[in-house]
Order: structure tokens, then sequence, then C-alpha cells
């Protein structure tokens, strides 16, 4: 079982550099940060774990930015989106910032994709939420050829180029693993992109029914990681029993002291297992 962290960081809560070089110390294997480009002030779409959004969400850094960081003071941590919204994301930018991700880090980008939920979010950025899957699909599909093509063309419904060029090209070979979160709803996205499946929200016993199903739409076993896991023991050692590959400890968004010490306590948990 390897260990990570999955986190909001913002303005309001300890700092890359600190927080990469910390998870490092710790052995934490990963470092998963979520990303909202803005919050509407009005919106309809349901905070999917109910009731008030929280703040976090509306005070995210820019993912590759804060991750950039973070590759500069660490050395083995893995740097991971959870996850980047890419209806919402131009993918010749996407490709070149997780492609520059990969080469300043030495290989270690992870690119975690999701379709998002807050649709007047999406709205904003020109995309109708009735067709977000389609659109993620296509648009994964384009950064997939602009990082292994070097004359990369797409043509597609909502994707649509000609060849070009588009360098760098990342570090790992083929490319950057993809992590595809989202439910069951989007296991066919995990069997056509996936290199592992992102599972949130979620306990053992709900996963559990939710294997086999993945590997049959998938026709392979794919690697599980989970998304958000509290500091639970018995949610561990299920997860373990599982033969998940990854489990990503939530940590709270918090001033750098108080999030040391959160640290400190995920990592003596992560630290009964190994």
């Amino acid at each position: 079982m390897k260990f990570g962290v999955s986190t909001f960081i913002t303005d309001q809560g300890i700092r890359p550099a600190p927080l990469g070089a910390a998870l490092e110390e710790r052995a934490f294997d990963s470092l998963f940060i979520a990303e909202h480009s803005h919050i509407p002030v009005k919106r309809e779409s349901p905070y999917p774990r109910g009731g008030e959004l929280p703040e976090m969400y509306y005070r995210t850094l820019d993912p590759f930015v804060a991750l950039a960081v973070i590759a500069t003071v660490t050395e083995r941590l893995l740097l991971g989106t959870g996850i980047a919204l890419i209806p919402q994301r131009d993918p010749f930018h996407t490709a070149k910032e997780v492609a520059t991700l990969d080469l300043v880090s030495g290989g270690r980008a992870v690119l975690g994709v999701g379709v998002g939920w807050n649709r007047e979010e999406m709205r904003d950025h020109g995309a109708d939420p009735r067709t977000r899957g389609r659109l993620t699909d296509e648009r994964l599909g384009a950064i997939l050829r602009l990082w292994t093509a070097e004359k990369a063309e797409f043509h597609g419904d909502f994707v649509d180029f000609d060849p070009a060029f588009a360098w760098p090209k990342p570090v790992q070979r083929p490319h950057p693993p993809i992590y595809v979160g989202g439910g069951e709803g989007g296991f066919h996205r995990v069997a056509r992109f996936g290199d592992a499946w992102l599972a949130n929200d979620t306990t053992p016993e709900k996963l559990s029914a939710s294997l086999e199903k993945l590997h049959s739409v998938a026709g392979r076993q794919v690697p599980v990681t989970v998304y958000g896991v509290p500091h639970d023991a018995a949610q561990v050692e299920g997860y373990i029993a599982l033969g998940v590959e990854r489990v990503l400890f939530n940590l709270p968004t918090l001033p750098e002291r108080d999030a040391l010490t959160h640290l400190d306590w995920l990592a003596d948990l992560a630290g009964r297992y190994r």
C-alpha cells in the first residue's frame, strides 16, 4: 500500500513549498491537489456532499503553479491534480502545463482528471454541462496526441485542429499517467484513458461493490487510488484488503503549524502499514 495526501492548497493555508518538503520528509509518496478556477456568486448546483460549499473551494491556487513550486523542493514526491477540470481547460495549455511540470520535476507529474459538478462554473468557460463527458473525452484524446506525436492533429466534434508542433514532450513515456476521477458512470473513460481510477467519496464497502464492474468495463485490472481518506485505521485496513494501490489521506486546509501537526498524525497512521 502506498500513502499520499490530497488537499486544497489556498491562500489561507500552508504554502506549497513547506507542504511539499514536509510530505517528502514524512515519506508520503504523492500529493494530489484540487482546482477550481472560480465559484460563481449565483450557484444552483448543489454541493455533492451536502450543506454549504466550504470556503476552500473559493480560494484554490492554480494547481500547476503550486505543483511546480513543490517540484523544486522535492525529489521523489509524485505531483498530481485531484482533479483537473477538463471541461474548463484548453487542451493545448493543459498539455503544455503537464508536460512542463513533468520536465521540471524529472518525470513526476500525474494528471488526475474529471468532468466536474459545478454547472455554473463550467458555463462560464463556455462548456455545456449536458455534453461535458464527451467534451472531456475529446480533450483527453487531444492532450494525448499533443504529448506523443511530433506533428499532432485531432478532429472531433468539440476539438478540431490540423497538424501542429507542441513542445515540450513529457519526460515519462509514453506519457504521464492519467488518473480518472468520478463514479461508475465514468468507467468507460477509465477504460479508454485511465492508468488508474481516482475514487472519491467512498468507503471500502462502497468500493468493493464497484471494483468488479470497473474491471469488467475496462477489460483489465485497473489500479485504484482513493482520494480524501480520513484518519481511520479501519478504513485503511479495508482498502488494504481490497488491494487498493494507494490511499490519499485528506489534509484539511490549515495554517502551516497546524498542517504540519496534522501531517505528523497522518504519517503515524501510515507508518503502521508500511
